[in-house]
């Protein structure tokens, strides 16, 4: 609706007229306006305004008065007001989203211009031969026309730039990361599968591990069996929380590995299997690195941990005993003092726990297990100084509760009586 226009609501007030009205009344209407604001019984000065305003009147009028005619019985009832300046303000509302949807699009464009196209407005400084290129850094921008090269700063500080128009809009690059294309010859799969691999640095880098497996699968398009990219395509699927696609990733990593480098990739789809809860499959692969790498303890005490999950209480007990043998942790030793506590080992649990609180005498996990599991045996001064141990580092309910229940617990002794 053009500005100039007012809706039938805005009219009447204009003309100081009320529904319903018929073309007499508006005329009548009129008369007294053009009465009331002619120039020429403006105040010095004013008579512009009270010209404006009467032609404002007229046009109102006018409105009004083909309204009047046109309806039936020559009479513009109230509910017809109402239903005119109830679509006049859809109207108006409508435009009022249109416009501002403009502005917000010209605001965003401005904004991409000014943050990708910096060199929009100025010539060229260097011509380009080659008018085809891609940036290496992203190569999922496609192939872009290269409109010019620039040039920043003096001295020994001078940067080369590219101005380029790629299907998603323009962008300035730095001239270095550009690969000239030329289209009579064909793409070398290697040179593609080194593009991708770059990108995907680039995205894992920024955090982004969704984009970086995206843009390896172009990358394991050139090259099925490059280790190097599905090694990479499993860890960006697995960081995004894609399992499937990153246990397939991970099989097909394997096939593509020789002897010597397949410990790595059990051990990752271990990993994998157990983040999908494949417990049977981690199981398998875990034991897989153990037979690849028999002295490998972190190997032994995943395949505890698993057979432990599995309820396979002897065979993870063995597996943790192998892995306390070739080189002990604190984790390792917990999970240990686990099965031999579901295994009814009372005596071997407390002894693991203790060896992990001498590992790592900061852990107040640690701490915690050992005074659990000396609140089972008669040492009771013992499991008082592992609680007030593991509250000093960390205060923990469970332990403070332990503690209340040991000390209430513990015998007292009767003070003794002086001789008389």
């Amino acid at each position: 609706m053009s500005s100039a226009i007012l809706d039938v609501e805005q009219a009447l007030l204009l003309l100081e007229l009320e529904a319903p009205f018929t073309p007499r009344d508006v005329q009548l209407a009129r008369r007294r306006m053009a009465k009331r604001w002619h120039p020429d019984i403006a105040p010095p000065g004013r008579q512009l305004q009270h010209e404006r305003h009467l032609q404002a009147i007229n046009r109102a009028a006018d409105q009004l008065g083909r309204l009047a005619e046109q309806s039936r019985g020559g009479s513009v009832s109230a509910n017809a007001v109402k239903a005119s300046a109830a679509a006049a303000r859809r109207a108006r509302e409508e435009e009022g989203r249109r416009n501002y949807e403009a502005q917000e699009r010209a605001r965003a464009q401005a904004s991409d211009r000014a943050a990708n196209d910096p060199f929009g407005a100025r010539v060229p400084d260097h011509s380009v031969v080659h008018s085809y290129a891609r940036c290496v850094a992203y190569p999922e921008w496609g192939v872009g026309n290269v409109t010019g090269i620039y040039f920043s700063g003096e001295g020994d500080d001078v940067q080369q730039w590219a101005r380029v128009k790629f299907q998603i809009g323009v962008r300035t690059v730095p001239a270095g990361t550009l690969q000239f294309v030329d289209f009579s010859t064909p793409d070398p799969a290697q040179e593609r599968v080194e593009r991708f691999m770059t990108a995907a640095q680039h995205a894992m880098a920024e955090g982004d591990p969704a984009l970086a497996a995206q843009r390896l699968i172009y990358a394991r398009d050139a090259d099925p069996a490059n280790p190097a990219v599905l090694r990479l395509m499993t860890m960006a699927f697995w960081q995004a929380g894609d399992l499937p696609a990153a246990a397939r990733a991970v099989r097909d990593w394997g096939r593509a590995e020789d002897e010597d480098g397949r410990a790595p990739v059990h051990r990752i789809a271990s990993r994998i299997y157990e983040d999908q809860r494949s417990f049977t499959q981690a199981l398998d692969e875990a034991e897989r690195v153990t037979s690849l790498i028999p002295r490998d303890a972190s190997a032994w005490q995943r395949v505890g941990r698993l057979r432990l999950r599995r309820g396979d209480r002897p065979g993870a007990i063995e597996a943790l005993e192998r892995s306390r043998a070739l080189g002990p942790t604190a984790e390792a030793l917990l999970d240990l003092a686990t099965a031999l506590h579901l295994a009814g080992d009372l005596g071997g649990e407390v002894t693991a726990c203790e060896q992990a609180t001498r590992l790592e005498p900061e852990s107040a996990a640690a701490w915690s297990r050992y005074a659990h599991a000396l609140a089972r045996t008669d040492r009771m001064s013992d499991c008082l100084a592992a609680c007030e141990r593991a509250l000093a580092l960390g205060d923990d309910p469970e332990v403070r509760d332990l503690r209340d229940r040991v000390q209430a617990a513990a015998p007292r002794a009767l003070p003794e009586q002086s001789a008389a």
